[in-house]
């Protein structure tokens, strides 16, 4: 069984950092892309950022771009998200998701596997 578990969200005031972590299990990952989308309430989920199976593509959103890092070990078979310079508007549900081939993308209909989520609330 597949499973993407993530882990790391918490309560943390503007201007914090955060660190997220997704542990894969049920197969290796180490030739496809992953990314992190978030879903705040009331709003569509959104992509935050995502990896290329060697890390040497990595894609931001414009809201996060120079806040946030996308990392990943295949050895471990795991992702990171650092969250730097946390804003209000960051808070959500961040979810870690992996993709059926190497292929990058920015959509969520671009992933298959999801695991359930990690609620980063960011207060001001």
């Amino acid at each position: 069984q597949v499973q993407l578990v993530e882990s790391g969200g918490s309560l943390v005031q503007a201007g914090g950092s955060l660190r997220l972590s997704c542990a894969a299990s049920g197969r290796t990952f180490s030739t496809n892309a992953m990314g992190w989308f978030r879903q705040a309430p009331g709003k569509e989920r959104e992509f935050v950022a995502a990896i290329s199976w060697n890390g040497g593509v990595r894609y931001y959103a414009d809201s996060v771009k120079g806040r946030f890092t996308i990392s990943r070990d295949t050895v471990k078979n795991a992702m990171y998200l650092q969250l730097n310079s946390l804003k209000p508007e960051d808070t959500a549900v961040y979810y870690c998701a992996a993709a059926l081939t190497t292929r990058v993308g920015v959509d969520r209909h671009d992933y298959y596997y999801w695991g359930q989520g990690t609620q980063v609330t960011v207060s001001s």
